[in-house]
């Protein structure tokens, strides 16, 4: 399982979802280039085309753990997309080519009006209301904000990432009208408050962390959460009736926790109707299916492995990450994912742009595949040979290589095991449950290498501070606290430069400069294939562009 992302201004960890998985199957393939800013593959139909009503039903891999997307244990794929991209305001929509437009649902108008100091003005739709009755208004912009700027540490947050940069939220001409200045220049300000929460779930510490620990009873969107079902594991979103906007086609989203394992078999069966699959066998069955049409699009999402390098852990050493890169045939475990799916798969190599982006370049030769080089750095480094294992100081170079249980992370994590198998590093694979990823693997860096993807969006500069700046106590998305001043600084540059060129020759200073940390190795983009019902519209693979769930629906 799999899924897009929504405009989150900021990165959301796959950390529950299968994205790797073993390509080796024969009878059909998709094709197709793996670069991000195509058409979307989504069916596009008028809704009068559409029956009003229907079920649709998706799956998940766990349980929310948090239905805060901005705290740090709901930033998950699965909870920002599936869960709550039907149910909160976003600020922007994205085409498929990535341009970025107002969502007119909820704002009239977003302006940048000034420079120097860098001021935004948002206008809130007169028509917008949270679920309650209550308006959207600037205080909800405001509350939002001063929780996730990083000021209080109790706010739990998954990344601070531009709002740490606001100065001001102010109102503006009356209540629906903000006024946000910046003590910083923001390069992605046009991400920032997507999505937006009442203030009631952000004004408090203990708000923003407990008070969506369990559910959402408040909407902004076209639908709301109406039951969460614990003993069947299952999630059902209705019609909000204090919407304003169009009405939504679907009566109900429906959302039902299954073992990855079983996603296909309810693809099959007739249990799901959207759902991502990956690798050549599963995605040629779910072709095969009477009734299921497999849409694909390239999209912003990415695997990788990450290294834990904090201070006392095994890979401490960024000499040691990098020499163990080298190890890693990135290439073989690509084809081996992504054969028959798209056309002459390769590695990303870029941890900031995507192939496609504008800005994208390879800035992987610190780490390009080669063992030889790798036994001699090992060697240089005091990791000795001791029959099959190194050892230094009598301590074995043993890693712990962490992911959720599905069998293409499996897979990939025997291609890893083999390679370095070769060198002389032991790795011994272990797989967790979706439940509890984040709080209990991620976010306290249980692992010495995790595998784990990336949910990206239309801006590449958003979540770069979120990821690859370290600020000790404070892990957002550095799950492997790796980091220098020197990398924090370039990345600070490149996201306060608002002349995009300048940005992104910025970027790829900073990303240069992650690769030679050994930060992590980026794996394969995701091909975005979703095995799709064939009589649904406006749903499939979305690549860069949002869903519009007003529009989603059976056709008649």
């Amino acid at each position: 399982m799999r899924i897009r992302s929504t405009l989150l201004p900021l990165a959301i960890p796959a950390l529950a979802v299968g994205l790797v998985v073993s390509g080796c199957s024969s009878g059909g393939s998709v094709g197709g280039v793996n670069t991000v800013g195509a058409a979307a593959d989504i069916n596009p139909q008028p809704v009068d085309k559409l029956r009003d009503g229907g079920n649709l039903r998706e799956a998940i891999s766990a349980m929310p753990e948090n239905y805060n997307a901005l705290q740090v244990n709901g930033n998950t794929a699965e909870t920002v997309n599936y869960v709550l991209g039907p149910v909160l305001p976003e600020t922007v929509t994205s085409d498929a080519a990535g341009n970025i437009s107002v969502d007119h649902n909820y704002f009239t108008d977003i302006k940048l009006t000034g420079t120097n100091p860098q001021k935004i003005v948002y206008t809130i739709n007169p028509k917008a209301v949270w679920s309650d009755g209550t308006p959207i208004t600037w205080e909800d912009m405001r509350s939002e904000a001063a929780a996730m700027n990083g000021t209080n540490t109790e706010f739990q947050v998954s990344a601070t990432s531009g709002y740490d940069r606001i100065a001001s939220v102010e109102r503006g001409v009356d209540d629906r009208q903000a006024v946000v200045t910046m003590a910083k220049p923001y390069a992605s300000w046009q991400s920032l408050f997507s999505p937006l929460y009442p203030k009631a779930y952000t004004a408090t510490p203990q708000a923003f962390n407990t008070l969506a620990l369990n559910g959402l009873p408040i909407s902004g969107g076209p639908f709301i959460i109406s039951n969460i079902d614990r003993t069947q594991n299952r999630i059902t979103l209705s019609r909000n009736p204090k919407w304003w906007g169009p009405a939504p086609k679907l009566d109900t989203i429906t959302l039902s926790v299954l073992d990855s394992s079983a996603v296909l078999g309810a693809v099959q069966n007739n249990e799901i109707d959207w759902t991502y699959v990956s690798g050549l066998a599963k995605v040629v069955a779910a072709k095969n299916t009477p009734g299921v049409v497999v849409r694909r699009t390239a999209e912003p999402t990415y695997n990788t492995i990450t290294f834990n390098g904090a201070k006392g852990a095994i890979l401490e050493d960024p000499a040691l990450r990098v020499a163990i890169s080298k190890a890693i045939d990135r290439q073989a475990i690509v084809t081996a994912s992504q054969h028959g799916i798209v056309e002459n798969p390769k590695p990303l190599n870029n941890h900031i742009f995507m192939a496609g982006q504008k800005g994208y370049q390879d800035n992987s030769a610190p780490v390009a595949f080669d063992p030889q080089e790798a036994a001699k750095e090992l060697d240089a480094l005091g990791w000795k040979l001791n029959g099959d294992v190194r050892e230094k100081d009598g301590r074995k170079l043993q890693l712990r290589d962490v992911m959720y249980d599905d069998q293409g992370w499996i897979d990939t994590s025997k291609i890893v095991q083999q390679d370095l198998a070769e060198v002389g590093v032991k790795v011994d694979i272990q797989t967790v449950p979706g439940k509890n990823m984040v709080s209990e693997v991620e976010v306290p860096g249980n692992f010495d290498l995790l595998m784990t993807g990336w949910v990206g969006n239309p801006f590449p500069l958003a979540a770069i501070d979120q990821i690859y700046s370290y600020f000790p106590g404070n892990v957002q998305g550095n799950f492997g606290r790796i980091g220098t001043p020197g990398l924090n600084d370039r990345i600070n540059k490149a996201m306060s430069e608002l002349d995009p060129a300048k940005a992104i020759q910025l970027a790829n200073q900073a990303d240069e400069q992650v690769w030679k940390e050994g930060f992590s190795l980026t794996l394969n983009q995701a091909s975005g294939t979703y095995a799709t019902r064939s009589n649904l519209a406006n749903l499939g693979a979305f690549g860069l562009s949002t869903p519009d769930w007003t529009k989603v629906g059976f056709l008649k």
